[in-house]
């Protein structure tokens, strides 16, 4: 059944072991009075199951709370009228426009497009083109001329060598000779893309026609795509300010305790500046070949070939870094791939093949025949101001006439008639007043088919109806918090600033220190360091002592300083003066305290973001228990047995 909130009666007294139901068409429970169905509780959790990060989210009895609270929030944002406000409409019909083109496609065409293209990203092509340059709208006589001219250069290329005419002929305004280098699916336009794939290496396209031209394609080369690679790196910024070592020289000690056989995930964790990174030993998200805006980076990384290979030091706009290799994945399958290739596929010139298809299929399903209706009278009216784009409709033109029909929706001779008034914008040059009725009726009819569609998606398809639903209630839940809660909160300074002084004790700084923290692999090293800063002996001093004969012994990390700092243990004592030895990520640390700073209360003013979102949080939920008092929520206890059943 549709989950519309409409005209539907139920009594809330039935019982419910009495009547055969299905378990989804159980009503879990109401909202001052108004039901929420099982189907529709259960589609939404299962859909959200795998993206709540708190586990306790994915408690049937918890997700309950979530789900009635969001239902009492709708009902008082409809209570509040605000689906009646022009600026909701406004936006619900943009999305629901933009919702509807995912929906209004020939799939058949589609699917076979998308392997197309999985198969070309799978690959890349290394090709040489010649270009014989022509408009789109050319004459017909220049037209014939460049399509000559590119036959007789693709007949010399033949019989001559191919990159000697390419570039004899090359002038840079009517022929273009390029090399093209290295590429793969989408990097040119389609038919461009297409030839070029099929073309087998060695051999040289027939003729073909892109929107820039008459093309020969020679290709010179193939081969498989270099796919995806994940790596772990250390990364030193060069605007670091320190002022003991610059970032090259950090990076190289760095580079020397990995030959010494130090770990390199524990040195990421203790040394890198990548702070996202850092905890988990350097890693990265996967990434494929020129998916990086890092060239540097990435030729480093695809340059390593054996897994747990590691990079010399490479310099990059970021800074220094050393990569080394977690993993080796060819390209993503299909599967994976798909919906990432399906909005490829339908922004480039892919998608006119697909709107040709889409045409059909809706011609067929709204029976539209193949015969076009007689257009002699639309012709018959036209005159020399059209193209002038001035032309107007006649005072006694037909306008209530029956034109055609779609589905159970009358297309009047008005609604063409209209549709040619705004087409004469889009004409170019003289045409036969036939040409122009017969080429805008084709245009017509396709948007009419369109809109007809779009106008009967949400009855025809169920996924896109449960989706705009989800976008209609989430942007009515976005005004009512706006108007309720967040725009509230954000001007009644006088009651977040009361808040922030009854619960100052969750804004403190913990305690913290500023220190020298020295770290090695070797715990005699360690201890050796302890006795030289026992002995007051400046950093610098200590490093030329322990590092020797070309080795890294010892790193140090200067800086202010708490207990979730990454140079520190979680037990460290946070205390002036030389500390114990630790061990710590595989390896020790001593640290020379210079200053400790005590907990200390957050000012207002530096907190005041945090105390905002506090203080909306807290609003929120006084609010929702006025809801629950407002709007009454009956639970079906039976039907939330059978639900808790069905998820275990």
């Amino acid at each position: 059944m549709k989950l519309k909130y409409c005209s539907l009666v139920f009594s809330f007294f039935i019982t419910f072991s009495a009547i055969a139901q299905t378990l989804e068409e159980d009503v879990l429970f109401t909202v001052a009075g108004e039901p929420v169905y099982v189907s529709e509780f259960l589609r939404v959790y299962n859909k959200n199951l795998n993206l709540v990060q708190d586990e306790s989210q994915k408690d049937v009895d918890e997700y309950l709370k979530l789900f009635t609270n969001y239902k009492l929030k709708l009902k008082e944002a409809k209570a509040q009228g605000l689906h009646e406000k022009s600026n909701y409409k406004r936006e619900l019909q943009t999305y629901k426009k933009q919702l509807a083109k995912n929906y209004m496609t020939d799939s058949n065409v589609n699917n076979e497009l998308v392997k197309e293209a999985y198969n070309h990203i799978s690959s890349e092509v290394k090709a040489n083109h010649i270009l014989v340059r022509v408009a789109e709208d050319a004459k017909p006589q220049d037209t014939l001329a460049a399509f000559n001219s590119i036959i007789n250069l693709r007949e010399r290329a033949l019989k001559e060598d191919f990159e000697r005419v390419r570039k004899e002929v090359h002038n840079g305004k009517t022929v273009f000779g390029e090399e093209l280098g290295w590429f793969s699916g989408f990097k040119m336009v389609y038919k461009f893309e297409k030839v070029a794939y099929n073309t087998p290496v060695g051999e040289i396209s027939q003729p073909f026609r892109t929107r820039f031209g008459y093309h020969i394609v020679k290709v010179l080369d193939k081969r498989k795509a270099r796919g995806e690679r994940t790596v772990k790196h250390i990364m030193i910024t060069t605007n670091k300010g320190d002022t003991l070592s610059n970032a090259e020289a950090r990076i190289r000690d760095i580079y020397k305790k990995l030959q010494q056989g130090e770990q390199f995930e524990a040195l990421a964790k203790e040394f890198s500046d990548d702070k996202n990174s850092a905890p988990s030993g350097g890693l990265l998200k996967p990434f494929s070949s020129g998916q990086l805006s890092v060239p540097e980076f990435e030729e480093a990384a695809f340059a390593l070939q054996n897994k747990g290979d590691i990079s010399e030091p490479i310099k990059t706009k970021f800074g220094w870094h050393i990569i080394k290799l977690e993993n080796i994945k060819p390209i993503g399958d299909f599967d994976a791939l798909k919906p990432e290739l399906e909005n490829k596929v339908k922004r480039d010139e892919r998608s006119k093949l697909i709107e040709d298809a889409l045409i059909s299929k809706l011609k067929e399903k709204y029976k539209i025949d193949g015969q076009t209706p007689d257009l002699s009278y639309f012709s018959s009216i036209l005159n020399n101001n059209f193209f002038n784009r001035t032309w107007k409709l006649p005072e006694d033109f037909k306008r209530e006439e029956r034109f055609i029909i779609i589905g159970d929706s009358t297309i009047t001779y008005g609604d063409f008639g209209d549709f040619l008034v705004t087409h004469q914008k889009r004409v170019r040059g003289e045409q036969s007043f036939e040409k122009i009725v017969d080429n805008a009726y084709e245009s017509f009819l396709n948007s009419s088919l369109k809109k007809y569609q779009e106008e009967n998606l949400e009855n025809e398809n169920e996924d896109y109806a449960h989706i705009l639903g989800e976008y209609r209630d989430g942007l009515l839940l976005f005004d009512l918090m706006e108007s309720t809660i967040w725009q509230a909160a954000k001007t009644d300074s006088v009651e977040v600033k009361a808040y922030y002084e009854n619960n100052k004790t969750d804004y403190f700084w913990p305690k913290r220190i500023t220190a020298e923290v020295a770290s090695s692999a070797n715990k005699k090293v360690i201890k050796k360091v302890a006795k030289l800063m026992e002995e007051d002996i400046a950093v610098e001093d200590i490093k030329s002592l322990v590092n020797t004969n070309g080795e890294v012994n010892v790193i140090f990390t200067i800086d202010t300083m708490g207990l979730d700092h990454q140079a520190l243990p979680k037990n460290f004592d946070l205390q002036r003066g030389i500390s114990k030895v630790y061990k710590h990520n595989n390896g020790f640390i001593v640290a020379k305290v210079n200053e400790v700073f005590p907990k200390q209360q957050k000012p207002y003013e530096e907190v005041k973001g945090l105390v905002m979102s506090d203080y909306q949080s807290y609003k929120e939920k006084l609010w929702l228990e006025e809801l629950k008092k407002k709007y009454k929520v009956v639970i079906n206890t039976e039907a939330l047995k059978r639900v808790k059943a069905e998820i275990k």
